[in-house]
């Protein structure tokens, strides 16, 4: 069954153009059929080759018309190997072969018309006939375009709709990462203070501490969910909470501006705040900083942050974190750079371009 599905439509070509030339052969009773073997032996080849189309569908709309230019010369009476031609023809061009279709149908009228020429019988095909099988060409020829470019036009939509599927997938996961491993980190230092401390003073207030950035994570997680609904997104206004929030961890945060202020695309606020969020969660993690300073940059063209501690420095381990910012400062056509001090400690620079409205 599942042949017969795929052959569907070579097979009712075969039984159309075999029954057709059938109904010819028997109808003719007015003399016995001329080269007879040889008509059959290309009625049968052209059949063939239609199973072949979807490998060699140039090759085989080749090899059809030769078939026709031998049969309609030499036999008598004339069947229908013409229509598997005309499938083929229709087929190369349904493949993307539009020229090569279009080359062919050229070479066939091209070849009636020699041969009309050249007939010492009278004429064959009268002028209508003529002018009504270069329009079926043309026609079978502009089907299969379209056909073609419909295909080529859903496997894009296709794409593209996978594409946009994946971006949006990574996206939750950015967001997801910079909301959770955020807060987590933070509580992770301190549930370490809180377990290896001495003095119950300091554990009760990391304890508290916990608590309070537990309540900030539950607060993110919804604000993020509420984004991947389409609502509003946290932009540099909030970094000032990022930096209470770090200040409650023993980092001293000091924000800087540079340049004036302005409103910015949403998109972009929101990558610049995520950028300074992982900057200092990793600062809490890995850099046994004490001080942090934060600078936003605003020029005509583009946006910047930068985020400098005085922590132990090195070279970052590569990790979710730092692939994260460059992928959110990448999408937006700027660039991220995250590199040890020469002064010591460790240094994060995004710089964000910022489109001008005309």
């Amino acid at each position: 069954m599942a042949i017969l599905r795929r052959y569907a439509a070579e097979i009712a070509v075969t039984v159309a153009v075999i029954a057709s030339s059938v109904a010819v052969s028997l109808g003719d009773d007015a003399e016995a059929p001329r080269n007879a073997a040889v008509g059959w032996v290309c009625t049968v080849l052209a059949c063939v080759a239609l199973f072949l189309r979807r490998r060699y569908p140039l090759s085989v709309a080749v090899f059809t018309l030769a078939c026709c230019a031998i049969y309609y010369p030499s036999t008598d009476p004339d069947g229908f190997v013409l229509l598997a031609f005309a499938f083929a023809l229709y087929n190369t061009a349904s493949t993307g072969r539009i020229r090569g279709a279009a080359i062919v149908a050229t070479a066939a009228m091209g070849g009636v018309a020699i041969g009309e020429v050249q007939s010492r019988t009278g004429r064959q095909v009268d002028n209508f006939a003529f002018l009504l099988m270069a329009g079926w060409f043309i026609a079978l020829v502009a089907v299969g375009a379209v056909t073609h470019y419909r295909r080529e036009a859903e496997r894009t939509k296709e794409a593209e709709a996978q594409r946009r599927a994946s971006d949006e997938r990574l996206r939750i996961a950015r967001e997801l990462h910079d909301v959770l491993g955020h807060n987590l980190a933070l509580i992770n230092v301190q549930a370490g203070a809180a377990l290896h401390g001495k003095d119950p003073a300091k554990s009760e207030e990391a304890l508290a501490t916990i608590k309070q950035t537990s309540k900030d994570a539950l607060r993110e997680l919804r604000a993020t969910l509420g984004m991947l609904r389409q609502a509003d997104t946290p932009g540099l206004a909030g970094v000032a909470g990022l930096a209470e929030s770090a200040g409650a961890h023993g980092l001293t945060v000091r924000t800087e501006i540079d340049g004036t202020a302005r409103d910015l695309p949403p998109d972009v606020e929101h990558a610049a705040f995520r950028v300074v969020q992982e900057a200092l969660t990793n600062v809490a993690r890995h850099a046994a900083a004490n001080t942090v300073v934060v600078r936003i940059g605003y020029t005509q063209h583009d946006v910047s942050v930068q985020i400098d501690d005085d922590g132990r420095g090195g070279t970052a381990k590569p990790g979710n974190g730092i692939r994260g910012m460059t992928e959110r400062a990448e999408a937006l056509g700027g660039e991220l750079t995250a590199t040890a001090r020469e002064g010591g400690g460790f240094r994060v620079r995004a710089r964000l371009p910022v489109r001008v409205k005309k």
